[in-house]
C-alpha cells in the first residue's frame, strides 16, 4: 500500500508565461488535517485548483500529482471525473458564488449523489436528508426544496460542505471556508469541520490566513510566500519556535487578547508581483534579518533536526522572549490576520 494519500511533487504553475507556483512539495497522509497559511497571493489556492485540473487553459502546469500513487496531472478528463468529489472535495471561499442559485438545493445534492454514487430517487433524498443533518441544517426535509438564496451565509457553507461529503471522499480541500462569515459562525463552521473529520476519518486541507484557526483544525501548516513553501512542519514546532522571518512575521502581526494593548508589528510592503519577484529569495526585500547572499541566491526547501522543512540562508534561532499570540491549544480572534492580505 502506498503510504501517502495524495503527493505533490515539483508542482509549477504559468500564466501565459508568468511562473506563480515554483515546485511545490507536499505529502498528505491518510485521515491527516494540514494547514496552508500565507498572505493572499501566495498561491495557496492555486495549488490545489492546478493539482485538480481546475485552472484555465492559459495556465500550464508541470509536475507530479498523484493520488494513492496513481498520476493524475495531465490525464484525461474522465481520469479526472473519477478523483473530483469522489476522492478529492473542495469547498471554496464564498457559498453563495459556489451553488447554483436557479436550481433547488436539494436539486444539487442528489446530482453529486448520482454523479459520485450512483444514489437516484427515494436512496438520493434520503441520503440528501442525512448529509443536511450532518453538517447542521436544521428542517432539513423542508429546506431541501428551497433556494440558496433563502440560505443564510452560514449555511450556505454548511450546504456545500454537505455536497462536498457526497461523493465519501478521502481528502477534503477547504479554501478559506470562514472567511465570508462572521465571528460566532466562523466558529461553528470550524468546529463542525473537526467533528467531520473525526466521525469520517478523511484528511483535510485547510487553507487559511487565520493561524487560530489552523492551530485548532490541523497537525501540520505549510507557510507560503510568493509560489513557495518557506516552512513546514508540525503546529507545536511552527507555533512553539518559527524559524523562518515570514512565519515570525506572521505571528508577530497578531493582536494578544490576554496582555496588554501594544501596537502591532506589521511586515512591511507586499507581496511581489509573480513577474517582478526578487533574483535571490523572493521575501528579502521584507525581511529584517536579509544578508548579501539572500538577495542573490533562492533558497532551497530543506529538511531540519527537528523534523520541518525549511527555505531560509538564515533561519532564526530560538527565541526565548517571543511567546507568540498564538499557541496550539488556544483560539485567538478571528480573522486577525486580515491586515496582512
Amino acid at each position: 500500500m502506498v503510504s501517502n494519500l495524495v503527493e505533490l511533487r515539483g508542482l509549477k504553475v504559468a500564466f501565459d508565461g508568468v511562473q506563480v507556483l515554483h515546485g511545490i512539495d507536499l505529502e498528505i497522509g491518510r485521515g491527516e488535517a494540514i494547514g496552508l497559511v500565507g498572505e493572499s497571493g501566495c498561491g495557496k489556492s492555486v495549488t490545489w485548483l492546478a493539482a485538480l485540473g481546475l485552472l484555465p487553459g492559459k495556465a500550464t502546469v508541470t509536475g507530479s500529482v498523484r493520488v494513492d500513487g496513481q498520476e493524475i496531472l495531465g490525464q484525461p478528463r474522465n481520469v479526472l471525473e473519477g478523483v473530483r468529489g469522489k476522492r478529492i472535495a473542495m469547498i471554496f471561499q464564498d457559498p453563495s458564488s459556489s451553488l447554483n442559485p436557479v436550481l433547488r438545493v436539494g436539486r444539487q445534492i442528489t446530482e453529486a449523489l448520482a454523479i459520485h454514487r450512483g444514489l437516484h430517487g427515494q436512496a438520493a433524498k434520503a441520503e440528501a436528508l442525512r448529509l443536511l443533518d450532518m453538517v447542521g441544517i436544521p428542517d432539513a426535509r423542508r429546506r431541501l426544496e428551497l433556494f440558496p438564496h433563502e440560505f443564510s451565509g452560514g449555511q450556505c457553507q454548511r450546504v456545500m460542505i454537505a455536497m462536498a461529503l457526497a461523493g465519501e471522499p478521502d481528502l477534503l480541500v477547504a479554501d478559506e471556508p470562514t472567511t465570508a462569515l462572521d465571528a460566532t459562525i466562523q466558529a461553528q463552521i470550524l468546529d463542525l469541520l473537526i467533528g467531520l473529520r473525526s466521525e469520517t476519518g478523511m484528511a483535510m486541507i485547510f487553507i487559511s490566513h487565520d493561524l487560530g484557526a489552523v492551530s485548532q483544525v490541523c497537525e501540520r501548516a505549510c507557510v507560503m510566500y510568493a509560489g513557495q513553501v518557506v516552512e513546514q512542519g508540525s503546529i507545536q514546532a511552527l507555533f512553539d519556535n518559527p524559524r523562518h522571518p515570514y512565519t515570525r512575521g506572521l505571528f508577530d502581526a497578531i493582536p494578544r487578547i490576554d496582555g496588554p494593548r501594544q501596537r502591532l508589528v506589521p511586515i512591511p510592503g507586499t507581496v511581489p508581483h509573480p513577474s517582478d519577484l526578487p533574483e535571490g529569495c523572493a521575501f528579502s526585500p521584507r525581511c529584517s534579518h536579509v544578508a548579501i547572499d539572500c538577495r542573490t541566491r533562492r533558497p532551497e526547501l530543506t529538511a531540519m533536526d527537528d523534523g520541518r522543512r525549511l527555505s531560509c540562508h538564515h533561519p532564526l534561532g530560538h527565541h526565548p522572549e517571543a511567546h507568540h499570540p498564538v499557541d496550539s491549544t488556544r483560539p485567538v480572534e478571528p480573522r486577525a490576520l486580515e491586515a496582512l492580505s
